[in-house]
């Protein structure tokens, strides 16, 4: 690769990590071409993408950037897994996709708001229900009390209405 051509990749790399929610780096040894291809595939239909991206480019990329120092863990081959739509979807495609493969690829970090996490960090948010079932919960947590509430309003106005008729069948029968 020329140094033209490297210098427009860290920078176009540099763009790709700053716009990202999620970074996660991992170990992807034993992974064969075809495995790499499936586990790309399965990213991007999740809204990731997965690259293999020389360590000392990497290093050049997050020089200008307000992440954390992630050096220590740019040894060896490095896979990176940018979650454009979210950390919980890339961490659990990555981690599903582990299982069938003798749990390769391996997380060695992530970056989430610029914070670090670590590999038990990504793997329990691995394990947390995707975005909309959590929003269905949400929702469903909110819907309750709400019906609760509408319930014990239509009662009371039904009540009012049960004093008024009385009121005025008293006042009624009361003048003649």
């Amino acid at each position: 690769m020329k140094r033209t051509d490297k210098e427009s990749f860290v920078q176009e790399f540099r763009e790709r990590l700053q716009e990202s929610p999620a970074i996660f780096l991992t170990a992807f040894s034993g992974l064969d071409v075809k495995s790499m291809t499936v586990l790309r595939q399965q990213l991007t239909a999740n809204g990731a993408e997965y690259l293999v991206v020389k360590n000392r480019l990497v290093r050049l990329a997050l020089q200008e950037l307000t992440l954390p120092d992630l050096s220590e863990w740019l040894e060896g081959p490095t896979g990176v897994v940018l979650g454009h739509s979210g950390p919980v979807e890339a961490a659990k495609t990555v981690s599903d996709f582990a299982k069938g493969h003798d749990d390769r690829p391996v997380f060695k970090v992530g970056v989430l708001d610029d914070s670090l996490v670590n590999a038990e960090q990504i793997a329990q948010l691995a394990k947390l229900p995707p975005r909309e079932q959590l929003l269905a919960m949400l929702a469903g947590a909110l819907e309750a009390p709400m019906s609760a509430l509408a319930g014990a309003l239509e009662a009371k106005l039904q009540e009012m209405g049960g004093l008024l008729e009385a009121l005025k069948e008293k006042q009624e029968g009361g003048g003649d």
